[in-house]
């Protein structure tokens, strides 16, 4: 989160400003209030709609994205508070025809039921395989994704896939594609 925005700053709510960062790696700029939170300034404004409403208190995982490398529930993020940010959401990980190969080992392992849980799932598998050099044990991927919740699995198809994109990126010379 970048640190220099206060909370305190991004709640009036009848104040436009213009808000940048950058987002899949590309520059991008809204203008609106800076308590609007940032799942709806990516849905709504810039139309990226992998991250998902469900909870909305930041305890279901749906709506999260990478915000400086970190995993953060973007429905309780400010948009303010991602002013200058790196974000990453699922469709700067993979599209159908280009996916990562943590989206592909979802698919070969059947790893995806209803699809509303699974962008945040992604998001934050990603960022755990990006930080580790091993394939990871059932308990290592439990506790990567505890913030994510799904109610259509038992998640031993999502375990399982995340241990086969590691093992596929490791053969891979440890390299995503």
């Amino acid at each position: 989160m970048n640190k220099s925005v206060s909370v305190e700053s991004c709640m009036e709510v009848n104040v436009l400003k213009e808000i940048q960062f950058t987002v899949n790696g590309e520059k991008a700029s809204v203008t609106c209030p800076p308590a609007t939170p940032l799942l709806d300034v990516l849905r709504d404004e810039l139309r990226l709609i992998g991250a998902k409403e469900c909870c909305g208190k930041g305890e279901c995982g749906s709506c999260t994205v990478l915000v400086n490398g970190e995993s953060v529930c973007s429905c309780l993020m400010l948009a303010g508070q991602a002013e200058h940010a790196e974000i990453l959401t699922v469709e700067g990980i993979g599209q159908v025809g280009n996916l990562d190969p943590l989206q592909q080992a979802f698919v070969d392992e059947g790893a995806t039921q209803c699809g509303y849980c699974t962008p945040g799932i992604i998001v934050t598998a990603r960022a755990f395989l990006d930080s580790i050099d091993h394939v990871p044990t059932d308990d290592e991927v439990m506790n990567a994704l505890g913030g994510n919740l799904c109610r259509c699995t038992g998640y031993t198809k999502i375990i399982k896939a995340v241990q086969t994109a590691a093992e596929r990126e490791l053969a891979a010379g440890g390299t995503r594609g």
